[in-house]
């Protein structure tokens, strides 16, 4: 009970700064940005808009915890769906705080990090041509068809008018806080139930049965996989608890336990299907899945055993 009280509160305190951030970039976005904004700044070319997407964390470097409800706003600001979903997968990794993070935990083997930014990045751009070629929906629940691939504020029956480009800068910051306010409960509830699982998990799995599987290639790299998406570790801190089992698992599992982790965990999972179409969510986490592990194996093979 003492490990799970620590676990809880642990991931509660970690992760809720991460929220805060999130849904007041998103206020910000929905105060202070137009539609029209969006519109230019995002590329119409579907490899210049996946690239795009996979980088933008180098200006928003967001933890996982708060990329849905930024993306969310985004979206519904007429952002293409497709460069939306990428952000929030490539975002908690591609960014500088995490590399900085990743390369300090791993001073004695810097290539992990590097690995671990072109990992991310090549699962990414594949995600996003994908979603680009097949998905001619809005992700978003409630949303409608779009052949443009692109949804509007007014498609999903939703009232977020609490400001607008014409008002003044005091109503225009009380907008901002008054959508935050009921952006960071809609989001919150879902963190809470995901800290609730992970920490009932983290206090009943013991470490060595994570070390007896070390020796194993494949099996080693999706157990971490699993692991990662248990114990729902935020990217700027990942680094360091992987480090500690640097020498027992290999590159490869290591690096499949750095890059799934903090595309999808247990958290993140809930906040997904809270927000977009259930049958999107399976899909993408099944070709994260896959992608990240044979993805893995490949460049332990081809980088590490040069």
């Amino acid at each position: 009970m003492y490990d799970f009280q620590h676990i809880f509160i642990s991931i509660i305190v970690e992760a809720f700064p991460f929220i805060l951030l999130g849904v007041l970039i998103s206020a910000l976005l929905q105060v202070f940005v137009s539609d029209s904004m969006i519109d230019r700044i995002t590329p119409q070319n579907p490899i210049a808009g996946v690239l795009f997407g996979s980088l933008l964390g180098l200006l928003l470097p967001l933890c996982e915890c708060g990329m849905i409800p930024v993306v969310r706003r985004l979206i519904r600001k007429g952002m293409p769906p497709y460069i939306g979903m990428v952000f929030i997968f490539a975002g908690p990794i591609i960014n500088p705080v995490v590399f900085t993070s990743t390369y300090s935990a791993f001073q004695s083997e810097p290539l992990i990090a590097y690995s671990r930014m072109g990992l991310a990045l090549a699962v990414c751009v594949l995600l996003g041509l994908l979603m680009y070629r097949f998905m001619k929906r809005s992700p978003l629940k409630l949303g409608i068809h779009s052949l443009s691939g692109r949804s509007r504020e007014s498609d999903y029956g939703h009232n977020y008018n609490y400001g607008s480009m014409n008002d003044g800068i005091r109503g225009r910051i009380q907008a901002t806080f008054n959508h935050a306010s009921d952006e960071f409960f809609d989001i919150g509830k879902y963190l809470i139930i995901g800290a609730f699982i992970t920490a009932i998990v983290q206090s009943l799995v013991k470490q060595d049965v994570l070390l007896s599987i070390g020796g194993h290639p494949g099996i080693a790299n999706l157990f971490m996989m699993g692991a990662a998406f248990a114990l729902s570790l935020c990217s700027t801190s990942d680094a360091f608890v992987a480090s500690s089992f640097h020498g027992i698992f290999g590159p490869g599992a290591l690096l499949a336990f750095l890059v799934f982790g903090p595309m999808v965990d247990v958290k993140s999972l809930l906040m997904l299907f809270s927000t977009f179409r259930s049958k999107v969510v399976i899909g993408i986490v099944l070709f994260l899945a896959v992608s990240v592990w044979a993805l893995s194996i490949l460049t332990e093979k081809l980088i590490f055993h040069l």
